[in-house]
């Protein structure tokens, strides 16, 4: 029954989306099927598992292979057509433009009633395109900015509601982009952005965009939701604490007081991951949104989804926000999981079966180091120290997966680029399915991915300059850490340090 609904819910949002992409033509209707061929393997194998047909490991490979070529297929199309997508639906406003001047300069009451039946009626957005042509005079004003020291412009394309300015970087990305934005404001005031970014030949290219395209402030409603969430998040960390001491916290409430010690150290460990983001956004002079939680049954949390409501100023602030939650959420963690390990004695208040311990590279070995061989017996008395770290490094893990939005994703995106960023998406995307045979869990966070998180950050006002090396080797470090903690141990390796097999 609930994977039937499951799949029932992948189709709705599915064509909800479908819905949403029609309007924007054949570049809307591409970008919706690369939605479909990444959900096809999924919704084919559940939708076949409800009604009691199973596909072998075999059969679902072949299916991930077609979905993941035909993805990579419509994405070259995509980029493709895009130029001329982009330069039909310019002109198309271009002449909006023009027959609306032409309508307004006929006579003053001709004016006044068209304005006034706009007010009334809109016109569709399929009609007449929202977006307005760049002025004429904030564009020659913007490419007044430009000089032989700083970026020689050679070419101006109208794009979106500014243009883009093709030409030659002279100078230090950094200074030119900060004196090329100086200058901008000077001339224009705070009405446009601008951005220095590579274009697809991997040349520099300023981008200048009105500031109203600025990332929005989260609405009333998405307020209303996340709070909702929060307290929801509440919820299934006392029934999660609950569970671990073998009871149902809502069939018995009195015993508050077992449930809330362990509920308080999850979201301890929660608060130290966006305390983590919201410290290095405001180093950085950026607004963070309030976070939307992830609650679960399972382990409380799957942690948070917080956007960012402001421009980043460069890559490297992307990924000094990004790691700093894993890293404060992370360290929290292992710190109670060493702590709660070397205070395990006979008599703890856990007593967690051997293979717990062995459902984790990194959680295993530690406590073969620090337990030595009491790993062999087939339960351990632990301290809720351990549970609670064991916990906090998954969500720290789950986090740090490089797809999309999530933490990794942002990491990888900061430091290897959009490109980079958008190829370990899919291949994440892909992962999870596979692990989806065998962990529902995986589902769920590969339906979390594609239609809330697969989509990159938008590029920051200055793309060019790469973070540094030591930020390179602790993104590398993290995901490094994120596969040791989310991998098991092979049955080879837990005989050689000692578990019970």
């Amino acid at each position: 029954m609930i994977t039937a609904l499951t799949v029932l819910v992948a189709l709705g949002i599915l064509g909800w989306g479908f819905y949403r992409a029609k309007p924007y033509g054949k570049l809307g209707i591409l970008s919706w099927l690369q939605s479909v061929t990444l959900m096809a393997p999924w919704l084919l194998f559940f939708g076949l598992f409800s009604v009691g047909v199973y596909l072998n490991l075999v059969g679902m490979l072949l299916l991930f292979v077609i979905s993941t070529g035909g993805y990579i297929l419509l994405g070259r199309q995509i980029r493709a057509i895009a130029p001329e997508e982009l330069a039909k639906r310019a002109e198309e406003i271009a002449k909006a433009r023009a027959a609306a001047s032409e309508t307004s300069s006929t006579s003053d009451q001709a004016a006044d009633q068209d304005a006034e039946a706009a007010t009334k009626t809109p016109f569709p957005a399929a009609a007449i395109p929202q977006l307005q042509p760049i002025s004429t005079e904030d564009l020659t004003a913007i490419k007044g900015i430009f000089g032989i020291d700083t970026f020689f412009a050679t070419e101006t394309i109208p794009f979106q509601d500014g243009a883009v300015f093709n030409g030659n970087l002279r100078g230090d990305g950094e200074k030119v982009h900060a004196k090329l934005s100086e200058l901008l404001q000077e001339r224009l005031g705070d009405r446009y952005r601008l951005f220095l970014v590579e274009n697809q030949e991997g040349r520099p290219t300023v981008v200048v965009l009105p500031s109203s395209n600025d990332p929005k402030p989260l609405n009333l409603t998405q307020k209303i939701l996340a709070v909702i969430l929060f307290v929801a998040t509440i919820g299934t960390t006392l029934e999660m604490a609950g569970l671990l001491q073998g009871f149902d916290f809502y069939s018995a409430p009195q015993r508050y007081t077992e449930v809330v010690p362990l509920a308080a150290g999850l979201f301890t460990i929660l608060t130290a991951h966006e305390l983590g983001h919201w410290v290095m956004a405001k180093r950085h002079h950026v607004k963070l949104s309030w976070p939307f939680f992830f609650p679960t049954w399972q382990i409380g949390s799957f942690g948070a989804l917080t956007n960012f409501e402001s421009l980043l100023p460069n890559r490297s602030a992307l990924f000094d926000i990004a790691f700093a939650g894993p890293a404060a959420g992370g360290l929290l963690s292992l710190g109670m999981l060493i702590t709660g390990l070397t205070l395990s004695h006979p008599g703890s208040p856990f007593k967690v079966p051997t293979s717990f311990f062995e459902g984790s590279m990194l959680v295993g070995t530690l406590t073969r180091v620090i337990l030595g061989s009491e790993v062999q017996q087939d339960f351990i008395e632990v301290s809720p120290l351990v549970v609670l770290g064991w916990l906090g490094l998954v969500i720290t893990a789950i986090n740090l997966m490089p797809a999309g939005r999530l933490d990794g994703g942002r990491i990888v995106q900061a430091i290897y680029g959009r490109k980079v960023a958008t190829r370990t998406t899919v291949v994440t995307v892909v992962f999870l399915g596979l692990a989806a045979l065998v962990n529902p869990l995986a589902l769920y966070w590969a339906i979390v991915i594609l239609f809330l998180q697969r989509n990159l950050e938008r590029p920051s006002l200055n793309e060019l300059p790469e973070p540094d090396d030591t930020r390179a080797a602790l993104g590398l470090l993290a995901l490094f850490l994120m596969i040791t903690v989310l991998l098991p141990l092979t049955p080879s390796l837990a005989g050689r340090l000692g578990f019970s097999v």
